[in-house]
């Protein structure tokens, strides 16, 4: 968009007189302001992060280990962007972003198993060995569990296959460098800048007997818990089904509407209406535009699609210089527009995603092998139910059967009896009506077509036909008097006649069927799924047997890729279940880690449900991350107190609860910075705010309460299907 901004003084410059170029909409700069706002987001996320670790560890010598390994992280995943030819852009800064609470994590842990053993009295040298040892295992399995959530976006196609490949691959890379740093840098850090056992600081020492308190009371609190194993089951349980009932119940979409200062819309015109027509009418759509407060300018495309439809844009000033957002503005205008008789009009949103095709929100196609005027007859009934609903701001058919048709009759035999011939009649006509090129002239260096036609004031009507006169193939003029007479000039009327007839406006096919496709927008706070579905139930009431249903364009992209990411998830979980599996050595271990998942999406679920946000390609990625995230949570329980057991030959009950109290810091802080790094998410304005809030929320909420049951879910679990390893120590 920069390089054409640049060109465009040399185009104009080459232009002929009277022939301007100029740009009615740039949709680079919201992409450019996107961006921005995402570099703005990126760096208060490491401030607060930054900030967060200090607190938890209460000592700026601690937090200098995950403060090191957050940029270093983050170049290292750029350089893996570099050699995989990523580019700069939202997905990809937006998967930095996420990164920060991700990469701080593995070092948080590493730091804080230091600093737990040199409180046991050993060198700083020797704790930092032996932490990096005992956490070798968790750190991988962490962190190959991250980048397996990720395997799968590899294999799709379509749009999040486009789309969501960098971003995946951009966030695995930090991860992996995460990890890496963890098992090196951050124990030779630790080793260095912790302070020996007793040499703490009043705020570290302050810190740590709160963390020793809360671990005491969650300890008793487990305890109780686990000692009521079926009601922590029958619990969890209801979490599980609730799932499926707050999915279905929540709104859903391809992707938030982003306020990119700019409603466009569709008109379509009668199919007899002219250039003259169009724009007699489009001058009251400025008129209407003018009458609206965030307006500030417009364009217009008369013409395109076709001579009846007219497309334009609606443009603001930015967000923060209006009062009304554009989702507020949008049935204002809609409604003014639709006062306009000589146009059918829609107001929609520009697409938050590429690659949707264009066109209105809601595609419906009715397909069927029937005539179109039986697929005229069905849509106006579905029509008719459909706007009764009161999901609909706007819904039309795309197929009009009301195209006129005027069919020349030719009295063959009259013909004949005048010396006219079928070719004389279609040569005549050709060159009177056809506007095909005949030849080319110069003019000022500059090559023209020469187009033979009938002047336009006498081809407006097919009645003018009648008053049209063509020369016989003989071309003999007939003697009248002193003068040649045109009486060989024979008029039309006098061998034909016009039939009048209607016709669908276009023959269209879908899928090698005839099809008349419903397009429409939503209501204000409609979701295209409620939509879609509205027309589905509709549609299965009123289609008799033969016809069919299918989308195009949003609607078809909504439709396949929220399939495509249902799979995705599925697909993540197994691999993330396999990989552990071969990690634990077991195919118990990971079944327990993995029941975290479903108490996070619960958690995140409940959020969209009531309305925070939507099931969208944005919160589907974030529930998909959310698998790795949580899953730590489980990793350090489980791999600890399966330690325990072999070890000191403790039973599962009192493993897993010791096991849960030491790990409860380390978990929290690793919480708590995965929250606080998606705070500029929740608090995000300005361009691609609302996409930004949708995967922030999501991760937060459904990591925050995730966590929250996790610690009592996952020891109960845990004391029911774990292996009993307390048997091997004592062998």
């Amino acid at each position: 968009a920069r390089r054409v901004r640049e060109l465009l003084p040399e185009i104009r410059s080459q232009l002929p007189e009277g022939l301007q170029v100029h740009i009615p909409y740039d949709a680079s700069v919201f992409i450019e302001d996107s961006i921005d706002e995402v570099f703005t987001t990126l760096i208060e996320a490491v401030g607060i992060v930054l900030i967060v670790v200090y607190l938890s560890l209460g000592s700026m010598r601690a937090a200098i280990v995950p403060a090191v390994a957050v940029p270093l992280s983050l170049v290292g995943a750029a350089f893996l962007m570099l050699l995989m030819g990523f580019s700069i852009n939202l997905l990809t800064l937006l998967a930095m972003v996420l990164a920060i609470g991700l990469v701080v994590d593995d070092a948080i842990i590493v730091v804080e198993n230091v600093h737990r053993h040199i409180e046991k009295g050993k060198s700083r040298l020797d704790a930092a060995l032996i932490g990096a040892r005992e956490l070798a295992l968790p750190v991988i399995a962490m962190t190959t569990t991250l980048i397996a959530v990720y395997v799968p976006f590899v294999f799709m196609d379509g749009l999040v296959g486009t789309l969501f490949t960098e971003f995946a691959f951009a966030l695995a890379g930090a991860v992996l460098i995460s990890g890496i740093i963890a098992l090196t840098l951050s124990p030779m850090l630790s080793s260095k800048v912790l302070k020996p056992h007793g040499q703490q600081g009043r705020f570290e020492q302050w810190v740590e007997h709160a963390f020793e308190r809360l671990a005491a009371s969650y300890q008793k609190r487990l305890h109780g818990t686990l000692k009521a194993l079926p009601v922590t089951l029958f619990f969890a349980g209801v979490v599980l089904v609730s799932i499926a009932a707050m999915f279905f119940t929540s709104k859903q979409e391809l992707a938030p509407v982003e306020d990119q200062s700019i409603l466009f819309f569709q008109a379509t015109a009668p199919q007899t209406a002219t250039i003259d027509y169009n724009e007699a009418y489009t001058r009251q759509i400025v008129d209407a535009f003018e009458s609206v407060p965030e307006y500030y300018e417009s364009f217009f495309l008369l013409g395109r699609g076709g001579p009846a439809t007219t497309f334009g844009g609606f443009k603001m000033e930015q967000p923060s210089e209006r009062a009304r957002s554009q989702t507020q503005v949008q049935p204002e205008l809609q409604a003014k527009l639709a006062q306009i008789a000589g146009f059918q009009t829609a107001v929609f949103p520009r697409p938050s995603l590429p690659g949707s095709g264009g066109g209105l929100p809601v595609q419906f196609v009715i397909t069927s092998d029937g005539s179109y005027l039986e697929l005229n007859n069905l849509a106006d009934q579905l029509i008719g139910r459909a706007m009764t609903g009161g999901r609909f701001m706007f819904l039309m058919k795309e197929l009009q059967y009301s195209r006129p048709r005027t069919t020349l009759v030719i009295d063959r035999d009259r013909a004949g009896d005048l010396g006219i011939s079928m070719a004389d009649i279609g040569r005549n006509l050709a060159t009177l009506l056809g506007g095909n090129d005949v030849n080319r002239f110069s003019l000022e260096g500059r090559s023209y077509k020469v187009i033979p036609q009938v002047s336009r004031d006498y081809r407006l009507q097919p009645d003018m036909l009648e008053n049209y006169y063509i020369r016989p193939g003989s071309g003999e003029l007939v003697q009248a008097g002193a003068r040649q007479s045109t009486a060989s000039l024979v008029s039309l009327d006098a061998f034909i006649t016009l039939e009048d007839a209607v016709e669908p406006s276009q023959r269209t096919q879908f899928q090698q069927l005839n099809s008349l496709t419903l397009t429409g927008v939503m209501s204000p706070g409609v979701s295209l799924g409620d939509a879609l579905a509205s027309l589905e139930a509709s549609a299965e009431e009123l289609f008799p047997r033969g016809f069919s249903w299918d989308y195009a364009g949003q609607s078809r992209q909504f439709a396949q890729q929220g399939s495509a990411m249902m799979v995705t998830f599925f697909l993540s979980l197994l691999v993330i279940y396999l990989v552990l599996a071969a990690q634990f050595e077991s195919w118990r271990d990971p079944l327990i880690i993995l029941v975290s998942v479903p108490m996070s999406i619960a958690g995140a679920l409940a959020f969209i449900t009531v309305g925070f946000a939507t099931i969208n390609i944005y919160t589907q990625v974030g529930l998909i991350t959310l698998i790795g995230l949580i899953a730590k949570n489980g990793i350090l329980i489980v791999e600890f107190a399966n330690r325990l057991q072999l070890t000191e030959g403790m039973s599962k009950l009192k493993a897993v609860e010791r096991a849960a109290a030491i790990r409860l810091r380390p978990i929290l802080m690793t919480t708590v910075s995965m929250i606080v790094a998606m705070v500029p998410l929740l608090m995000a304005s300005g361009p691609g705010a609302v996409s930004r809030f949708h995967i922030g929320l999501t991760i937060a909420a459904g990591l925050g309460i995730g966590t929250l049951f996790t610690l009592f879910v996952v020891p109960a679990v845990y004391v029911l299907l774990a292996r009993d390893h307390s048997g091997l120590k004592r062998l």
